[in-house]
């Protein structure tokens, strides 16, 4: 696990940091061929559930997800989001920390900042629990999406808050939505990696929903890339399985006992 980490931070400023979603131990195997890192995120509550926001998510079904996910997961640092709630105070943070840690094997986990948090940070480093913080856009905190960072009142609170989670120990950070001349200016002060989600290609990594590249999600916003239209893709096969069964072409005697 350490040596994982080590390798994250040595990225910086040389390699380019690829990282993606995984909540089943199918899509973390392919994950794992290509990506450094693969985040476990409370994005499922909208992506596997349906939901509106990641508040309703709990911390049980990041566990089971995780654990899948680790099945899968053999080259690449696994990370999970700490769900809303479960590190609203220090007490609280260390045992559920732990508890994820636990559970499902993984190699770190991640905590929004929302400009706070940052002792929550540095005592989960002491008990040497890996972080990784995130700022900008945080979904569990802000309602409202809004691209973060444009005015130099914003800028200047980023860097602060980036360089406060740096000091506090955490190895990695994700930039959410922050604008481009922002987050360039955080991922050249700061010495830990930026990893970026709709914030620009000057990251030294990026991240995405694999449901949204993979065209899976119906979520489309401006920072992702569709590489695939999946939903198409398995609408077809379906589409095909129901004519051959309608017009018994399926199973034959290939398929049967």
């Amino acid at each position: 696990m350490k040596n994982k980490i080590i390798n994250i931070k040595r990225k910086k400023n040389k390699t380019k940091i690829i990282c993606l979603t995984a909540y089943s131990k199918n899509i973390a195997v392919i994950l794992d061929r290509y990506c450094d890192l693969i985040l476990v995120g409370d994005s499922l509550a909208n992506t596997l559930y349906g939901m509106q926001n990641t508040h309703n998510i709990d911390i049980e079904t990041i566990i089971n997800h995780a654990k899948s996910v680790r099945l899968g997961v053999k080259r690449s640092l696994l990370v999970v989001d700490m769900p809303i709630g479960t590190y609203k105070n220090l007490v609280v943070a260390k045992k559920n920390a732990n508890l994820i840690i636990k559970k499902s094997k993984c190699d770190a986990i991640k905590i929004e900042s929302n400009n706070k948090n940052f002792n929550i940070i540095r005592e989960l480093v002491k008990l040497n629990i890996h972080v990784m913080g995130h700022i900008g856009y945080t979904p569990q905190s802000k309602k409202k999406f809004q691209v973060r960072g444009k005015t130099v009142a914003e800028e200047k609170k980023l860097i602060k808050e980036a360089l406060l989670i740096e000091k506090a120990g955490a190895f990695a950070i994700v930039l959410e939505c922050i604008a481009e001349e922002t987050s360039k200016k955080i991922s050249k002060i700061l010495k830990i990696p930026t990893i970026g989600i709709g914030s620009s290609v000057h990251c030294d990594g990026q991240i995405i929903v694999t449901d949204d590249m993979l065209g899976m999600s119906g979520f489309y916003p401006k920072f992702v890339k569709k590489y695939a239209n999946m939903s198409k893709m398995i609408e077809k096969a379906v589409a095909t399985y129901s004519r051959d069964i309608i017009y018994k072409k399926f199973p034959t005697k290939k398929n049967s006992y």
